[in-house]
């Protein structure tokens, strides 16, 4: 199958392969080896699903969140379009399902018993999407979600915190498509620890739901 073209495999260049993707999964390890938190999207997860909620890691890369979510009882599916990242994943996950695919075209994948509680789209996903396709792939995102079910995305809002020459991605237009999707916006946090979002933040958690079933 071809490689899905997203703004990741325009920018990445020499990060990408399975040499790079070994070498995120040894420096997160190393990371949380010295004690740094390396899992506050799955933590962040965890405040608004308890397991075990089904949950969508949509762009998982190597898995990091889906396998330590999956470690704590949840249910998770991960979908990339990085094949040489999924390889990674499935080594250090192996009973996580993960599905290469293109966010932009979710129907031809098998993300096994749908829908989901959660969505997750952590890791600057948003704003690595291949141009043209915002409004498609939160359309998507949107159904795989149970009523009441949650889509969460943390996304850079300037070029300090995107991949050096990654465009960015207004939250405006992510929250028109989310609203065009039918969710409902609920909450925005800078960092995924819970600090309050400023007019001058840099990064946002973006937390929306899927309205709940009619009675």
């Amino acid at each position: 199958m071809p490689a899905p073209r997203t703004r990741w495999s325009e920018l990445a260049g020499d990060r990408s392969g399975a040499d790079y993707a070994a070498r995120m999964a040894e420096r997160l390890a190393a990371l949380s080896a010295n004690g740094e938190d390396v899992h506050g999207e799955a933590t962040f997860c965890r405040s608004l699903a308890t397991a075990p909620a089904r949950v969508l890691d949509a762009g998982c890369g190597t898995g990091r969140v889906a396998g330590r979510l999956a470690e704590l009882g949840y249910d998770c599916v991960g979908v990339d379009a990085d094949a040489s990242m999924l390889a990674v994943a499935r080594q250090s996950a192996p009973t996580v399902q993960w599905e290469h695919a293109d966010l932009a075209e979710l129907s031809g994948a098998d993300l096994g018993r749908m829908p989901f509680d959660l969505v997750l789209a952590a890791g600057n996903v948003i704003a690595l999407l291949r141009a043209g396709t915002l409004e498609t792939v939160v359309h998507n995102l949107a159904a795989c979600l149970v009523p009441g079910g949650w889509l969460v995305a943390g996304f850079g809002l300037d070029p300090a915190h995107l991949p050096l020459g990654c465009p960015v991605t207004p939250l405006a237009d992510y929250e028109a498509a989310c609203e065009q999707a039918g969710l409902t916006g609920i909450r925005r946090y800078a960092t995924w620890s819970g600090a309050d979002f400023g007019d001058q933040a840099g990064y946002v958690v973006a937390v929306h739901c899927a309205a709940p079933r009619e009675p």
